[in-house]
């Protein structure tokens, strides 16, 4: 088959729509959207010195690559490691890209050529390439789909690909990807091999393929796989379809279910071939499916999967704070969900969205360090919890895990996250998430965008240069904003929370507009169907979600036994401290302390009599951003807090 070029070489993003896509926003161009300082600034800096080098000391000491070698034929032995290893090694291949297309890196571009090297003497001659499947499954392919990750493997080196031609300008992994999807495309779809894999993730990278080669095969293959579920193919093989994203066909969904990440990943999928298609009926199903998550089955966080049971969705408002999975790769998902729902619509919910889970459920998942991790992120520890499983919180953040899914994959969002920041359309420029940066739009238009986001809700753009005519300048007013102004050239104007702020004129080089985003104490309650938190509330200020935990509290108070009255909480004193989580803005506010428990049995009698006159003692507590806790000491933990 042959490959042209096409919008996606033009775009150092993750998702790059083709110029006949059926899109509301656009990507900006290669570098013209830049973080260069401030809050995300600091991760991006943590991810690029530290996590990016010890990711790569991980996958050789873990035996990812020395799989890749035993299959090329390189080494000898038997191969370690769960059958996707694979993917772990393609996602930390994506990051380097990505963060080499941010600024140039010998280091990781001698990497990145060092182990493409190794994944293209690894494949087989047909383009089929699973080093674990290779070795340990005896040449055997594409037995056992729902659990053999083969596809799941595939678009996480498609991915890869397209971040390192991007990123780089290197075509080895190119190469090999569109030898692999050749592989696919000869041997999957209508008359053929009639199958899908257990683990999406194949479809939007196939979609993006087609973006960066313009082979149309492989978005036909993409929709292909998303129509093809919910008809039954993985019961074929004993399997139980609604984990698989299976039960229902992705066009009658009304909410998501079954394995969180497999299911947004899906969908992100679905989105990406719902725009290259023009499908109006595939998007206006997305569209329910993420209202039915967003209203019943997300956390205050923004993550996603109740279950521990095989890492599902649960029903309907079942959202327990101690149990709660809230995998990393799964808030990562929805994320990739959101931004394409947000290019296919121009809606200002789905980057409100991105920026909760951005701050509150991805964040949370790695180390102000940047080198240990959470797989799980529960939103209570309990005093002497006890870390029975690998994943447990209770462990404290860990370097790595026998299923290191979640490391690469923060990794290589934190490495594309300048994508995420801005767009383009025929209007102007759309700003989304609010970082210090430059933004650059067409026609030689140029912004500086000033903020110390999210402790301060200020923020300022300036036109830099003024590109040609009129154009709109839009600014997201997030939801919970109420009180939210904007002043443009001195003169103030509106801004409606749950919208843009939208200026249109011929603009000047030193135009500014500020926004000021109120950043007061919100203490928020859960729907009453949701029973675990019932009778709790949760504080934010901001984009940010707090906790209260237990290094931050008085001497003889645990997490567990807070109590608080809202009344209170709204009146919490905000200081930011330098010297604390390297720089955090703090919520300190009265509290009650639980009364001591009697002893006796469990479970008593109720009682009819009415409360004491005499309240708990009152203790003040010092609440911290939840996506912090665990660097310090492994201590309780509550983000859900109880009333008086």
């Amino acid at each position: 088959m042959t490959t042209t070029p096409t919008a996606g070489a033009a775009i150092n993003a993750p998702a790059a729509p083709t110029p006949g896509a059926a899109v509301a926003l656009r990507p900006v161009p290669t570098g013209a959207a830049r973080i260069t300082g401030g809050f995300w600034s600091a991760r991006q800096a943590a991810n690029r010195r530290q996590a990016l080098r010890t990711g790569y000391e991980k996958l050789e000491s873990a035996g990812n690559l020395r799989n890749l070698r035993i299959a090329a034929g390189t080494e000898t032995g038997d191969v370690r490691g769960p059958i996707f290893m694979d993917s772990d090694v393609y996602k930390w291949l994506e990051a380097a890209g990505w963060e080499h297309g941010r600024e140039a890196d010998a280091e990781l571009l001698g990497w990145i050529r060092e182990v493409t090297a190794t994944v293209a003497a690894a494949q087989a001659a047909d383009g089929y390439l699973d080093s674990v499947q290779q070795v340990r499954g005896g040449g055997e392919r594409y037995t056992d789909l729902p659990w053999s990750h083969e596809h799941y493997c595939a678009g996480h080196l498609f991915q890869a690909a397209v971040a390192v031609v991007r990123g780089t300008g290197d075509t080895g992994l190119l190469d090999v990807a569109v030898k692999l999807a050749d592989h696919l495309v000869a041997t999957f779809g209508p008359g053929k091999v009639e199958d899908v894999d257990g683990h999406p993730v194949v479809e939007m990278a196939l979609v993006e393929l087609y973006r960066e080669t313009g082979t149309r095969e492989y978005l036909d293959l993409a929709r292909w796989f998303v129509d093809a579920r919910g008809h039954g193919i993985t019961e074929r093989h004993g399997k139980q379809p609604t984990y698989f994203s299976d039960r229902v066909p992705v066009r009658e969904q009304t909410t998501v279910e079954g394995h969180s990440v497999r299911a947004v990943y899906l969908t992100a999928g679905a989105a990406d071939v719902a725009a290259e298609t023009g499908d109006a009926e595939l998007l206006a199903a997305l569209v329910r499916q993420w209202e039915g998550m967003v209203s019943t089955k997300t956390y205050v966080t923004g993550g996603i999967g109740a279950r521990w049971d095989m890492e599902q969705f649960g029903d309907h408002h079942e959202l327990g704070p101690d149990r709660a999975y809230a995998e990393t790769c799964a808030a990562i998902g929805s994320v990739q969900w959101s931004w394409r729902m947000l290019l296919a619509t121009g809606e200002s919910r789905y980057a409100d969205l991105v920026e909760r889970t951005l701050y509150n459920a991805f964040l949370p998942g790695v180390s102000l360090r940047g080198t240990e991790y959470f797989y799980v992120n529960a939103l209570q520890l309990r005093d002497g919890a006890h870390p029975d499983e690998e994943r447990s919180v209770a462990h404290g953040r860990r370097p790595w895990f026998d299923c290191a899914c979640c490391p690469p994959n923060i990794m290589r969002t934190l490495s594309s996250l300048d994508a995420y920041v801005a767009t383009t359309s025929a209007d102007g420029v759309q700003l989304h998430q609010y970082a210090t940066g430059t933004v650059r739009g067409a026609d030689g238009a140029e912004l500086a965008v000033t903020t110390d986001y999210p402790w301060d809700g200020t923020v300022r753009v300036e036109v830099t240069a003024p590109g040609t005519g009129e154009w709109e300048l839009a600014l997201r007013v997030p939801a919970w904003a109420t009180g939210a102004r904007a002043v443009v050239a001195g003169r103030p104007v509106d801004a409606e929370p749950g919208d843009y702020l939208r200026v249109r004129r011929a603009w000047s080089a030193g135009d500014v507009v500020e926004l000021v985003l109120p950043l007061e104490v919100r203490p928020v309650e859960a729907d009453p169907r949701v029973d675990a938190v019932r009778g709790c509330v949760a504080l934010e200020r901001g984009p940010l979600v707090y906790c209260v935990e237990q290094p931050d509290l008085p001497e003889g108070l645990v997490a567990d036994d807070v109590r608080v009255h809202v009344a209170e909480l709204r009146t919490a004193r905000a200081e930011h401290r330098a010297d604390l989580l390297e720089g955090v803005t703090t919520l300190t506010f009265p509290a009650r302390r639980a009364a001591a428990a009697a002893t006796g049995p469990l479970y008593r009698p109720a009682s009819d009599e009415p409360a004491p006159a005499s309240l708990p003692e009152v203790v003040e507590v010092t609440a911290v951003p939840y996506y912090a806790w665990a660097n310090r000491e492994l201590g309780p933990l509550r983000v859900w807090l109880p009333r008086a």
